[in-house]
């Protein structure tokens, strides 16, 4: 259990008699002298221990690379890193990683069940009426469109998919996908990618639609690209070689935290400037994602 220390000193006094004068000390003076060269008051303040506060930090299981459960059952992830990362900077905290379900952690987290959680989340306006955000994101999520792979010699970047037909897998208006096209389109009027509102949809489908040739691409978030068309175990990883990815941009991600813990959002926010300026967030982007996603968030 991790606890703070504030105070353990050690107080040695030592009293040393003298005897004064010229002549000879009496047996009884003598005596005095050598009890007290001979002991030594030691006196030790009591430890005063703090037990530090515990924070559940609620993850996703299955987010990978972001938010999982590995092969030994440990929590882990690059989000599940970064704070765990964080707790070994925050003495005053002892963070606690519990896995669950998305429904859980969103609804844990705005209750204060658990009081923060990670799953990859993206900052949205509806979201930051329910939960708090740090000023530091966290990660960032990288986006962009699967395309074909007949197509790839015209299609490598929106632009140019855009010029191709940009007939786009519809998207839900409440998804922040559904914004960033919206923002592509208003700053190209004369090469518009078509943009339709949509209902929930599987999103292994978007994928056989564009196969189908219903759609030309499908703006994807590259985790779901790679764990179900890259990945081995993909449900979709038979159509590997006949889809490509190109990314568009990153979108940054933040933990959640329980509305009233500005606290613990500060101690994230100087702990995680910490780690920045250290390196360890770039090694950890490394590690998980093979590149630093940061680098395709768009500047303000």
């Amino acid at each position: 259990m991790k606890r703070k220390v504030l105070v353990f000193a050690l107080l040695g006094l030592l009293t040393v008699g003298t005897v004064v004068g010229c002549g000879k000390a009496s047996e009884d003076d003598t005596q005095v002298v050598k009890e007290e060269n001979e002991a030594v008051e030691v006196q030790e303040t009591e430890v005063q221990e703090v037990e530090v506060l515990t924070v559940k930090v609620a993850h996703t299981q299955t987010y990978i690379p972001y938010d999982y459960v590995n092969e030994q059952g440990e929590s882990d992830g690059y989000e599940v890193q970064v704070m765990k990362a964080i707790d070994e900077l925050l003495p005053q905290y002892e963070f606690e990683f519990v896995p669950t379900t998305d429904d859980d952690l969103l609804i844990g987290v705005e209750t204060g069940k658990y009081q923060a959680g990670t799953k990859g989340a993206w900052f949205t306006e509806e979201r930051a009426s329910k939960f708090l955000f740090p000023e530091n994101y966290i990660g960032a999520s990288s986006i962009g469109i699967v395309y074909r792979t007949e197509n790839a010699d015209e299609i490598t970047d929106f632009e140019s998919f855009a010029k191709f037909s940009g007939k786009l897998v519809p998207i839900a208006p409440q998804n922040a996908q559904y914004a960033v096209v919206q923002k592509y389109n208003e700053k190209n009027p004369d090469n518009q990618v078509i943009l339709e509102a949509s209902d929930a949809f599987e999103i292994a489908d978007a994928f056989l639609w564009v196969l189908e040739g219903r759609y030309d691409a499908y703006f994807s978030i590259k985790a779901s690209y790679d764990n179900l068309v890259v990945a081995e175990e993909g449900s979709l990883h038979q159509y590997a070689d006949q889809l490509t990815y190109s990314v568009y941009q990153a979108i940054p991600t933040y933990p959640l935290f329980t509305l009233g813990q500005e606290e613990l959002a500060k101690a994230y926010d100087e702990a995680f400037v910490t780690l920045l300026e250290d390196g360890t967030i770039d090694a950890l982007q490394l590690e998980y994602f093979g590149e630093n996603l940061f680098q395709y968030i768009e500047q303000e």
